[in-house]
Order: C-alpha cells, then sequence, then structure tokens
C-alpha cells in the first residue's frame, strides 16, 4: 500500500446553480373544443402548466470538495482511492486513469479528442507517486515516469465508485412540461433578437430546451427570413420531402401532410433510424377557414400514462412498432432497427428521451408474440385517451409573421382540416445540431470540455 501526502489545503467548491427559466410574454390563444376542430377520426396526442422543474429522483448536490490529510489519497492495488471531506471515496482504477490523461501528449486541447494510444499502455500500470495541488491530483506513473494531473471538479465529475453526480443528465434537469393552460404564457422571442445577437438565440434555444417549442414573432412572411431563421440553429436537414419547404395541400408529395385533412397529433419522420430533431412551421398564406394548429407536451402525457397507467407506459417501453414511408414511387424508407418502443429511455439513467408515435405511418403488426397483442392495444388506446384528454391539447392557430418550432423527440403535433388555399413553409433540423448550438450558448467552454 502507497500512502501520499497533501498539502495543508486542497479544496474546490463545485456550483450545482442553474439558469432559471426564460421570462415569456404572455399570450392569449382563442378557445376551440375539439370537436369543432377535428372533423376527421384519429388518434391523437399530450395537467396544468407546472412551473416545477422534471427532476431526477436523486437530485442530492454532490459534497464539496475539500481533500487533505495523509490518507486522503492512497493507492491500493489497482486503484488510487481519493477521500473527500464528507467521507466519501473514489476508487479510481490505475489503468482508467493514465488512458484519461489530458497532459498535452494525450489529448488535444483544440479538437478535444484522445491522443493516448490506450494500446501501447501496460494493463498493470501503476503510481510512483501521487501528490494533491490547490487545484487537483498530480500521479506520476511508474511507466515511461508520465506526469498526469486530473482536476478536483473532473474527478468528482467523473467518479465512477461510487458514482457522486446526479446519475440523469443535467440537460433534462431544466425542462417543464405543460398543458393546455400554457397558452396564458407561450414562450416567444422576436426574429430581430434572435438574427442579430446569440443572446437572443440563446433564449429561443433555451425556450425549445425548457418547454419542448417556442414561438418566433415578426417575422418577415417571406420564404428567404424564414430559411434564414432555421439556418440560425444550424444547417437545414435534407430528407426525401427536400430541404427547406414551400408547400401547399396539392398532395405535392405522399403524405397527408400535404392535403387539407385533419391530422391527429403524432411526431414526424417516425421511419427514420434517427428522426428530426426539430420542426419549423410559418403559414404564408391562408384565404379560407380551419387549420387550427395542435401541439401537445408528450413528456407530460408520459408522465401521466406512468402515473395512471403504469402497465401500459411499461408496455410502450418495451414493445417495438415498425414504421414506413413508402407514399411516393421512389421511396420506401424504414428506419434501422426495423421496429422502435414509442417511448425511448436512456439505457443507463432510464431518462424519457424520445416519444416516437405516428398512429399513421405505423406497419403491419405482426412481429408481436400472441400474448402481445391484447396488452400492446390496451396499452395504446390508453395512451390515446391521455393524448386526446383536451386539458392536454394546446390548439393554437397560425399567423403569417409568426413561426412556430418544436422539438419533434417530445411535441406532438397536428392540426384540423381546413378550406382554401393554404401555403406553409419550414424546416427540419437534427437533434445532435441543435444540441450542439445549444450548448455552446448555454454552457462555458470549460464546463463542456471537463465533461468530456
Amino acid at each position: 500500500m502507497l500512502r501520499i501526502l497533501a498539502p495543508a489545503r486542497a479544496a474546490l467548491r463545485l456550483s450545482s446553480a442553474r439558469s432559471a427559466p426564460l421570462a415569456m410574454p404572455s399570450r392569449a390563444v382563442p378557445a376551440a373544443s375539439t370537436s369543432a376542430l377535428l372533423s376527421r377520426p384519429a388518434l391523437l396526442a399530450p395537467r396544468l402548466f407546472s412551473t416545477t422543474a422534471v427532476r431526477c429522483s436523486n437530485s442530492t448536490p454532490p459534497p464539496q470538495v475539500d481533500l487533505k490529510g495523509k490518507d486522503s489519497a492512497v493507492a491500493i492495488g489497482n486503484k488510487v482511492h481519493l477521500r473527500w471531506v464528507d467521507g466519501t471515496t473514489s476508487r479510481f482504477h490505475n489503468f482508467w486513469l493514465r488512458d484519461h490523461c489530458h497532459c498535452p501528449e494525450c489529448y488535444h486541447s483544440v479538437t478535444k479528442q484522445r491522443l493516448c494510444n490506450t494500446f501501447t499502455l501496460p494493463r498493470d500500470i501503476a503510481p510512483k507517486s501521487v501528490t494533491l495541488t490547490p487545484t487537483g491530483v498530480d500521479i506520476v506513473w511508474d511507466h515511461n515516469d508520465h506526469k498526469s494531473h486530473y482536476s478536483y471538479s473532473w474527478l468528482q465529475k467523473h467518479s465512477y465508485d461510487p458514482k457522486m453526480m446526479d446519475p440523469c443528465k443535467p440537460e433534462g434537469a431544466d425542462k417543464i412540461t405543460w398543458d393546455k393552460s400554457i397558452s396564458s404564457q407561450l414562450p416567444e422571442v422576436a426574429y430581430k433578437d434572435v438574427m442579430e445577437s446569440d443572446k437572443g438565440l440563446a433564449k429561443w434555444l433555451n425556450n425549445i430546451h425548457v418547454h419542448g417549442f417556442s414561438y418566433v414573432s415578426g417575422v418577415p412572411v417571406t420564404t428567404e427570413a424564414t430559411e434564414a431563421l432555421a439556418n440560425r440553429i444550424a444547417f437545414i436537414r435534407e430528407t426525401h420531402y427536400g430541404g427547406f419547404w414551400d408547400f401547399t395541400s396539392d398532395l405535392g408529395h405522399g403524405d397527408t401532410a400535404y392535403t387539407d385533412i385533419a391530422l391527429g397529433s403524432h411526431t414526424d419522420t417516425t421511419y427514420f433510424t434517427d428522426p428530426a430533431g426539430l420542426q419549423m412551421f410559418h403559414l404564408l398564406h391562408h384565404d379560407g377557414e380551419g387549420g387550427h394548429n395542435l401541439l401537445v407536451d408528450g413528456f407530460h402525457c408520459a408522465k401521466i400514462l406512468k402515473e395512471q397507467y403504469p402497465q401500459s407506459y411499461r408496455t410502450l417501453s418495451e414493445i417495438r412498432v415498425p414504421a414506413h414511408s413508402a407514399g411516393d414511387a421512389s421511396t420506401h424508407i424504414v428506419p434501422s432497427p426495423r421496429r422502435n418502443p414509442i417511448l425511448n429511455h436512456d439505457p443507463v439513467t432510464r431518462e424519457l428521451m424520445q416519444i416516437r408515435f405516428n398512429n399513421d405511418d405505423r406497419s403491419t403488426l405482426d412481429h408481436l408474440d400472441p400474448d402481445q397483442v391484447e396488452s400492446f392495444y390496451s396499452a395504446l388506446f390508453d395512451w390515446n385517451k391521455v393524448l386526446t384528454d383536451e386539458k392536454n391539447m394546446l390548439w393554437t392557430k397560425f399567423q403569417p409573421g409568426r413561426v412556430l418550432i418544436f422539438d419533434n423527440w417530445r411535441c406532438l403535433h397536428g392540426r384540423s382540416s381546413f378550406t382554401g388555399k393554404r401555403r406553409m413553409c419550414g424546416a427540419y433540423t437534427n437533434w445532435d445540431d441543435y444540441r450542439s448550438r445549444w450548448r455552446t450558448l448555454n454552457t462555458s467552454a470549460e464546463q463542456l470540455a471537463e465533461g468530456l
């Protein structure tokens, strides 16, 4: 056993503060009943507007760090033990520590990529010395006398034995679920602010992150201005519908979106291996009646389903559903894997990450075991019951100059039938591109690097 003396004081305090939800202008929305707006039976997509953030059950803040004393760092066998001020001891395998060295030889500070060749390191590598400094732990290794430094905040963030940070993703901590009462306080930003400053863009993206959607007001009623708005986030995603859309109800593509019929709430592109992340709509012109827009918080509905119908929640989280897009002669799209659950969870944290539901794009359910058929349809009906509860349905009317953008992994959307000519434009954005832009605008480069 190797014992290492520490300096008189080595301390670090980690902040668990998070930014408060952004204030939003109030905007009233005309009331509309479901029966008046929907003229076509359909499975429709998600209690009162909540100002309480959705949090993981394990939300205890991390202990303050204060490593000191001769027993604060001890090398025992193939691990380095670090004792924190609250008495907690983190254990790190020697090889793991050496493999995660961030010195200039092992890690590129600009590209944030590894330079260390894992396979040249001896599996029995061990520390020759461990020194505690005011900022972290210095280790000299017995292989080539290589020197490594690990900051206390990095060690605490990445401690795996035990885990010291909340295992749920920090990116989910600020999300606020909602129902139709959010209509009195819709998240909205001004087009000018978004286009002229990163502060305005950050507010827009944070609205989407927190609520799952946001409006943008004062948008010039042109395709060019709308496309420029979409490009403020990232590249527009190209699909079999093209890149930036400009469409009417002329069945220009083999999809019911290109008609004037009512659409039940759904998420788009369930037939893609990687469904679209964000979806943007801008009404350019409508000379008829109807065409109200429906938006539902899928995470809110999933929460209700889990509370009221726990078995149905489990069923929709486990049974995989096939989907397809085959309305055009040159198109036959199916995802890989071929089937995916309606409620998708992070496999490690079990956090709900994605709603993947479009009853119109569902393929034949010939893969179910006989004893799954009844349970699946029972769960589907329970899901539809929650989705079509009027308390959970936010109805609005598109207006030229006011753009809607929403998280297609969280919010379901639909519309009522309409008459007359209706011209819309919009675009998809990849999930990863959107999240990257949100992170870089809302988190310091140092914090982002420490999380890698």
